[in-house]
């Protein structure tokens, strides 16, 4: 770590926040400017470090990562190009040597595994009620086997709709915990297709525009089930279960789409019961 430190180099977490938008680097990240990072994590389209629109993510060996940086260009090549030292010579990086894994093996002291109790019937989860992070999951209610009759479409998605189209992560990842807050977020990426605009949609109850969570509320809170429309490989991405369980407890009951990506068509099913 010194050797980065020295460095005047920005360490990264060893965690999801740098990769999926938690890495607070503009006040203000839709104003920001236009800004490249190269990384060797394992995603390489825009928003991914930052929220930022206009930052885009390039994916590197660590070598090559460490070479950018410590050159600061994007268009350094180490076979070649030189870099000036504090002695105003021009040097070459030296070919990287190391390890592909520790030769003894690795020594880990907490591995943080906790063996759960033989007899786990008197265990109790304990959670505040005004909690906004936590909250215990109670069964969705079972089909009861009869038809759905008088569903309203609740948003007819438009063109790619994926996992963080329906469920962004990034700060929402705070309540995912907590399955009422974190659908606050349930579709808002989403692109409506009857006027182009995200999170923005007709309440058929009362014609007006909202929100998409808060008309799914609507919806819910009058006994009205929900349909969800949507395109080619809907929910592709990360195999985000919230994604899933988010429509269903704001009332959704049926997503139809011309074809579903894998995951989410599995994680869709398993929360029919």
């Amino acid at each position: 770590m010194n050797i980065f430190e020295d460095l005047d180099a920005t360490i990264f977490t060893n965690a999801c926040g740098p990769c999926i938008g938690q890495w607070a680097r503009y006040s203000d990240p839709k104003n920001a400017p236009k800004n490249s990072i190269v990384h060797s994590f394992n995603r390489n389209f825009a928003k991914r470090a930052d929220g930022n629109p206009n930052t885009h993510a390039f994916v590197s060996s660590p070598e090559m990562v460490a070479a950018i940086a410590i050159s600061g260009r994007l268009d350094f090549n180490p076979l070649t190009d030189t870099l000036v030292n504090k002695d105003g010579e021009e040097v070459k990086l030296d070919e990287p040597t190391g390890f592909e894994l520790p030769p003894k093996g690795f020594d880990v002291e907490d591995n943080g595994y906790i063996e759960p109790a033989a007899d786990g019937s008197q265990v109790q989860i304990v959670v505040k009620d005004d909690s906004e992070r936590l909250q215990v999951l109670s069964p969705f209610k079972p089909w009861n086997g009869e038809n759905i009759t008088g569903m309203k479409l609740l948003i007819k998605a438009h063109g790619k709709c994926t996992t963080d189209h329906i469920s962004m992560a990034g700060p929402w990842l705070r309540y995912r915990g907590h399955l009422d807050n974190i659908s606050n977020n349930c579709l808002i990426g989403a692109v409506n297709a009857f006027n182009m605009e995200t999170n923005k949609v007709k309440s058929q109850l009362t014609g007006e525009y909202g929100e998409v969570p808060a008309t799914a509320r609507g919806y819910k809170a009058d006994g009205v089930s929900t349909v969800v429309v949507g395109d080619h490989n809907y929910g592709e991405g990360s195999s985000r279960e919230h994604a899933a369980m988010e429509p269903r407890h704001l009332g959704v009951m049926v997503v139809v789409v011309k074809s579903f990506a894998r995951i989410h068509e599995t994680n869709l099913r398993s929360r029919e019961c």
